[in-house]
């Protein structure tokens, strides 16, 4: 399975960007799609993950500004980031597990990474 983000950038303080990710390949089932964020000399940290059912959790530093959604026809999770702060600035990477055709085996995959950067 292949992801494919998109909707990095620059913007200021305050401002607000959407990311996009479309997932491609023989997929039988998507239990999970999620969006994580890696600062520079920082881990890697999940910013939100939305699973089946639509159930949604989001790290305690984004809630209430950030906006995960997700479209089943296609394989597609948004991350829509509101007031954005300038501690927000990293690399987001997209997250996709499920199971794919043949034999419903279990995938585990990751977007290639997109910069957002928040500054005045």
């Amino acid at each position: 399975v292949q992801l494919q983000a998109s909707g990095g950038g620059l913007v200021q303080p305050g401002g607000s960007l959407r990311l996009s990710c479309a997932a491609s390949g023989t997929i039988f089932s998507m239990n999970s799609l999620a969006w994580y964020r890696q600062a520079p000399g920082k881990q890697r940290e999940l910013v939100a993950i939305i699973g089946t059912g639509e159930s949604v959790n989001y790290a305690d530093s984004v809630n209430g500004r950030f906006t995960i959604s997700r479209d089943n026809a296609p394989n597609t999770v948004y991350l829509q980031m509101d007031s954005l702060k300038p501690e927000d600035t990293a690399v987001y990477y997209c997250n996709a597990r499920g199971k794919m055709y043949p034999k419903y085996r279990d995938f585990d995959s990751w977007g290639q990474g997109t910069q957002v950067t928040v500054s005045s």
